[in-house]
């Protein structure tokens, strides 16, 4: 029999819904070709759909000039709520302009489609310098995330959001579950305690023993990729989706772990952005998140364990998600098993660390990545996946 759980609250205290209803969506589509349009990018588009379904809970739409600049300068919104990227709407002077103030903005996909609906509150002008300073800690052109602020529009467009409807994913829309079914699957399950993961590769070893480490304290794993915008040099979504389904059906138990996608885009603002996952986790109804090496970070723009730092500036209560916080595992050569630091007797020489970015590199020069990184049947998928590619 499952026993009856409550859930945790999301961030805010309530679960945000800016789907329209059925009724909002014909009088939308009545007004579309009137409107006047902007269109979006992936990563608008991908935010678009994170508000509305509540992943992004408590915003009901694009962030306001105040919000903005508490979160920049701050990492909380304006009501001092703990929240660390800034989630904005940004266009060209040009297409601000022809835009009035209190009126109905239609909102185009990348293909030009109908797919939301802005209430226009307000236009501000913001600074990028001082944003990409202070949510990255870089403001080299080379980190993608930095990119993307240098290219996007000069002026924010803020106001509620709704999305004229939930589509199924194209590639995945049997993983997709939005945060309502999460909190519903969890509550079914009977599962009180809940660790997220977050991860845009492929799992290797050290993942699925961190992973394996939390579900011995918890009831059960939310393994929850993203898939929304990534770099071109990630592995592409459905390759990494397939090798998480040969992990999890030969070497975690079924009844304990729920694969599901993430469409959120990836910033890689590293410590920040570890804070803006595990809000998002906990919208899904996440009581634990894993934060382990590098999280969400790019090159050598983060301290190894910086990402782990950045949860002491905020008190639990705030954030109301418990960080799980591990070191960087490796293969224990002279144990035989995974390990870190912490548990392994092993000098450096009989350590063999091993990254995402290096199997990406061992994959691109064919190389099987070896079973001390990765099982088996994930190195063989990976390996036939890259030569179809190339």
């Amino acid at each position: 029999m499952t026993r009856q759980v409550d859930v945790i609250a999301p961030h805010g205290g309530h679960l945000v819904n800016r789907i329209a209803t059925e009724k909002e969506k014909e009088e939308f589509i009545a007004l579309g070709e009137s409107l006047p349009r902007v269109r979006l990018d992936e990563k608008a588009v991908s935010d678009l759909v994170m508000i509305a379904i509540g992943g992004f809970s408590p915003l009901q739409g694009f962030m306001d000039q105040k919000d903005y600049k508490t979160v920049v300068e701050y990492m909380r919104l304006a009501n001092g709520l703990p929240w660390s990227i800034p989630i904005t709407l940004s266009v060209s002077s040009e297409v601000a302009d022809s835009l009035n103030i209190d009126s109905w903005v239609r909102l185009d996909d990348t293909e030009g489609h109908f797919i939301g609906v802005l209430a226009l509150l307000e236009k501000y002008h913001y600074d990028k310098a001082n944003e990409i300073i202070n949510v990255y800690k870089t403001n080299d052109l080379k980190h993608p995330g930095v990119q993307v602020v240098d290219q996007q529009g000069e002026i924010n467009l803020a106001g509620p959001i709704w999305l004229l409807e939930r589509q199924a994913h194209p590639l995945f829309p049997q993983y997709q579950v939005d945060p309502q079914v999460s909190r519903e699957l969890f509550q079914e399950r009977g599962w009180k305690t809940i660790v997220g993961f977050q991860t845009r590769n492929p799992i290797h070893r050290a993942h699925e023993y961190i992973q394996k480490c939390a579900l011995e304290v918890v009831d059960g794993l939310f393994l929850h990729p993203l898939v929304g915008v990534t770099k071109s040099d990630d592995i592409p979504a459905d390759i990494r989706m397939r090798c998480y389904e040969i992990l999890l059906e030969n070497y975690f138990p079924p009844e304990r772990v729920i694969l599901a996608i993430n469409p959120s885009a990836m910033r890689y603002a590293g410590p920040r952005e570890a804070i803006f996952h595990a809000i998002i986790r906990k919208n899904y109804g996440c009581t634990h998140f894993i934060v382990g090496r590098d999280h969400a970070g790019v090159g050598d723009y983060y301290g190894t364990y910086d990402a782990q730092y950045i949860f002491d500036q905020f008190k639990p209560e705030e954030l109301g998600i418990v960080p799980m916080k591990f070191e960087h595992a490796f293969y224990c050569t002279r144990t035989q098993q995974m390990a870190t630091t912490k548990t392994s007797p092993s000098r450096p020489e009989e350590r063999i660390h091993l990254s995402g970015t290096k199997v990406r590199e061992m994959l691109r020069k064919g190389e099987l990545p070896p079973p001390q990184f990765s099982r088996p049947e994930v190195a063989a998928e990976l390996t036939k996946a890259m030569r179809v590619a190339n």
